[in-house]
């Protein structure tokens, strides 16, 4: 087994609740001691309810989220602070994709523009080179040069997702954080899209984290699931054991309540 890219080891997130006074704050724990570890050629699977956990722990991985305790591990050296030079360090080896591709990307920038944006913040190649990844990118992703000089209203839902990840992969990250990415899309997309990211896994060593309130499509992307319930790993496991024989009620809670894999 390889190394981990990025770890979290017990890391607690507490934030304060709007009933908060003066003199008494109140909180509550959105994540409450949670270790997760993320390595290249594998994808790890987050599934939780709305306000399990899941997606403060992917703002942890990225570096958009400082933990109130415990600690986040990149390349087995701890984080100690999250200044702007660690994430942008850190935006060089982890990369997101978001749940909405029509907000994700800036309606007036064309595809081309978008996907060189990363690599002029940050410095990487020359200008020939950089329109060479691009149309590298572009292909990558299953879509035509002549996308390159569309604008992200004059794609489809799809297609703009395939954009979007086509940007994620701009900076060559070793792992990818795909959050919800294709609870947006019409149900006849959302098998593409995984697939999609299924191929790029394979074909390019990527780690991946899948994070979703669907624990069959998780299984369907997954190697490892991790399943959380109110801050907390209540499961853990690969994806082949939780999914046949889930050892905690929440489990097999969400398992009854997601018959199909991509309604």
């Amino acid at each position: 087994m390889t190394d981990p890219v990025i770890e979290l080891r017990d890391v607690h997130v507490r934030f304060a609740t709007r009933q908060s006074g003066l003199f008494r704050k109140s909180y509550i724990d959105a994540l409450a001691g949670v270790s997760l570890a993320v390595r290249r050629g594998s994808t790890l699977g987050i599934v939780g309810e709305s306000g399990s956990g899941k997606s403060t722990a992917a703002k942890v991985l990225i570096g958009l989220e400082k933990p109130t305790s415990g600690e986040v591990v990149f390349a087995g050296r701890p984080v100690r602070d999250f200044s702007t030079r660690v994430r942008r360090e850190l935006g060089g080896i982890l990369s997101v994709v978001f749940q909405d591709p029509a907000t994700a990307l800036n309606a007036r920038m064309t595809v081309r523009d978008a996907l060189l944006d990363p690599m002029q913040v940050h410095r990487i190649g020359s200008p020939r080179e950089r329109q060479k990844r691009v149309r590298e990118l572009i292909g990558l992703v299953g879509l035509p040069t002549s996308a390159l000089d569309a604008l992200p209203g004059q794609l489809s839902g799809g297609q703009r997702q395939r954009v979007a990840i086509a940007r994620a992969l701009a900076l060559d990250p070793q792992v990818i954080v795909a959050d919800e990415p294709t609870s947006a899309l019409d149900v006849s997309v959302r098998a593409q899209i995984l697939n999609l990211l299924t191929d790029l896994k394979r074909d390019l060593g990527l780690g991946m984290v899948f994070i979703s309130h669907d624990i069959q499509t998780v299984r369907y992307l997954s190697d490892e699931i991790a399943v959380m319930h109110k801050g907390r790993v209540v499961e853990f496991g690969a994806a082949a054991d939780v999914f046949d024989a889930p050892a905690d009620p929440y489990t097999r809670s969400l398992l009854g309540a997601a018959p199909s894999l991509l309604a």
